[in-house]
């Protein structure tokens, strides 16, 4: 009964919070919608410009209009508001029904054989901020499938080996580039989101993209025997395939 209440709590909760963001765009707030633009914008141009003075301002003043906008929302309090309200009924209900240990008695089964799993170290791995290329130089490719905050990734297949079959390449992205470098005789599947950024695709260069998801792939893609799989979302960057 209590993880029933528990749901609808919970989903009461996230209901009220879509009206009052709703609410607030439509009557409270018209201009959220504008400050998030500009502030999309200002990061973007500072990311563009990122070796120059200008565009270091740009990309810290938009971070900083950005995070002052989410917390001047109404929605942003009324969150913090239903978190310290979800703490206050566990606290609540763990002192109306205190745990009880009660002995478990499990009758013995048959020893299984445990499977086997070998681990091994990935390529990438997740990072809030910086940049990440593979080796300059021979290296064992390992699929990739990482999410990062505010950085560049670097991803050239032209100096390793690529396995038989499908090879897949997932990243997400805040904030931040992609470029990968891909061996002509390789035919590639491209499933890309963005909300802004450019593109640049096998010389096919389209420079303004606002909230798109697109998927384009090589001719020979379905009855390859070698092919490369990317999936890259980003939130304001830009993606770039190309040969090698």
């Amino acid at each position: 009964m209590f993880k029933n209440t528990k749901n609808d709590y919970v989903g009461w909760l996230a209901i009220i919070g879509i009206v009052i963001l709703l609410l607030e765009i439509l009557f409270f707030n018209r201009g959220l919608i504008f400050s998030l633009f500009i502030s999309g914008g200002m990061i973007y141009l500072g990311r563009k410009r990122a070796g120059k003075k200008l565009g270091k301002i740009l990309f810290i003043g938009g971070i900083i209009f950005f995070v002052l906008s989410i917390v001047n929302m109404m929605t942003f309090k009324f969150l913090l508001l239903a978190i310290l309200l979800h703490f206050f009924i566990q606290f609540l209900t763990a002192k109306k029904q205190p745990k009880r240990i009660s002995p478990d008695f499990i009758k013995p089964e048959p020893a299984q054989q445990e499977e086997t799993l070998i681990k091994s170290e990935p390529l990438f791995g997740n990072i809030f901020l910086g940049q990440q290329k593979t080796p300059v130089g021979v290296y064992e490719w390992k699929d990739v499938n990482i999410q990062t905050g505010v950085g560049d990734t670097i991803i050239d297949l032209s100096y390793t080996m690529l396995p038989k079959g499908e090879t897949v390449i997932f990243i997400r992205n805040i904030i931040g580039n992609v470029q990968i470098l891909v061996p002509y005789e390789i035919d590639v599947s491209i499933h890309h989101s963005c909300v802004i950024g450019s593109t640049t695709i096998f010389g096919s260069h389209e420079s303004k993209i606002f909230n798109q998801v697109f998927q384009l792939k090589t001719p020979g893609f379905d009855q390859s025997e070698q092919k490369v799989k990317i999936f890259t979302s980003l939130v304001v960057g830009n993606l770039e395939v190309s040969r090698i």
